[in-house]
C-alpha cells in the first residue's frame, strides 16, 4: 500500500511496507522529480535502494570485524544486503513501517525492531508549501545500553547541469572495502563550497565538520532544492559515474565510526533513551 501527502506544490509518495521509503516527491504543475523517479516496477523489486530516499537506523554504512563493542560485550553482525560484503545501514531499512498517523500533509511511521537490539524507529513527514520535512528518530528498548547512528538514505537526480553546493573541511578517504583509512583536506575536485557540477569519476566518501546546509540547482530540471539538516555533522556522497542520480546524505557518524578512535557521531543510549535527525529539502522553480 501506497500513501500520498500533498501540499500546494509538490506530492510524495511513501511506502512504508518497503522500508519506510520514500517512492517518489514530484512537482505537482510539471510531474518533475524532485527525488529519484521510482516507477511500479522499482517498487515492486521489494528493494528501498531502488526507491526515493530510505532511513538508515541504528547505524549508517558499513561497519568491519564482524560486529561491535557495546557496554554489555560483543554485538556480533552478519551481512544483510546481497549488495555488500559487510553489514550495511542497520535493520529499519529491511523491515515494514506501520502507518501511526496520517493527515493531508503529515504521516508518521513506525517500526518495531529486535535486530540487532531492541529499539523503536519513527520517521515524521511533513509537507508545506513546498517543503518536504523528515525527522527520523529512534528509541532504545534493550536493557543494555547500545551504540545508535542514524541516517537519510536520499536518491537525486543527475543531469549534465547539476550543481551541488555542500561546505565540508575534511573529507574521509577509503579503500577497497569502501571503509574510511584516514581524514585528509577535501580536494579541489571535491570542494563543494560554491556551486559546482558533480566529479564524473566516482565518489563514495564521508564528509566531515558539515554545517548541515546543501543546496542542488538543477538548471535542465527548472528547480532548485535548499536542505538543511541538524542532528547531522556529516554527509556521505556517492557519485556513481555514467548514472543518472546522485546521493548527498546527511548522517550523524562517519562509515565505521563503531571502530574509528572515540566512536565520532555515536550516541550510547539508555533503555528508554532517543535519539533524531532532521532533514528538509526545499523546492524552488529555477
Amino acid at each position: 500500500m501506497l500513501i500520498e501527502l500533498e501540499d500546494a506544490l509538490t506530492l510524495l509518495t511513501l511506502a512504508p511496507a518497503v522500508g519506510g521509503s520514500i517512492v517518489n516527491w514530484r512537482v505537482l504543475a510539471s510531474g518533475q522529480p524532485l527525488l529519484r523517479h521510482s516507477d511500479e516496477q522499482a517498487v515492486n523489486t521489494g528493494l528501498p535502494g531502488k526507491l526515493g530516499c530510505y532511513p538508515l537506523a541504528p547505524w549508517s554504512n558499513r561497519i568491519a570485524e564482524g560486529g561491535f563493542d557495546n557496554p554489555g560485550g560483543w554485538l556480533a553482525l552478519t551481512p544483510n544486503s546481497p549488495l555488500d560484503p559487510l553489514p550495511i545501514h542497520g535493520s529499519a531499512w529491511q523491515r515494514v513501517w506501520q502507518v501511526v498517523s496520517q493527515s493531508k500533509n503529515e504521516v508518521v511511521l513506525e517500526v518495531l525492531c529486535d535486530t540487532p537490539f531492541a529499539y523503536r524507529a519513527e520517521q515524521r513527514f511533513g509537507l508545506n508549501n513546498g517543503e518536504l520535512s523528515i525527522t527520523l528518530r529512534v528509541t532504545h528498548l534493550a536493557e543494555q545500553p547500545a551504540w545508535h547512528g542514524l541516517g537519510l538514505h536520499p536518491y537525486l537526480p543527475r543531469t549534465a547541469g547539476t550543481r551541488l553546493q555542500a561546505t565540508a573541511s575534511q573529507v574521509w578517504m577509503s579503500d577497497a572495502s569502501k571503509l574510511p583509512t584516514g581524514l585528509a583536506q577535501v580536494p579541489e575536485a571535491w570542494n563543494f563550497g560554491a556551486l559546482k557540477a558533480l566529479p564524473e569519476t566516482l565518489v563514495d566518501n564521508g564528509f566531515c565538520q558539515w554545517d548541515g546546509h546543501c543546496r542542488i540547482e538543477q538548471p535542465q530540471l527548472d528547480y532548485a532544492l535548499e536542505c538543511q539538516a541538524s542532528g547531522a555533522d556529516y554527509f556521505l556522497l556517492y557519485c556513481p559515474p555514467g548514472l543518472e542520480f546522485f546521493c548527498i546524505e546527511p548522517v550523524s557518524h562517519p562509515v565505521n565510526a563503531h571502530h574509528l578512535p572515540g566512536r565520532p557521531g555515536l550516541k550510547l543510549l539508555e533503555q528508554g533513551q532517543s535519539t533524531q535527525l532532521d532533514f528538509t529539502l526545499k523546492y524552488s522553480p529555477l
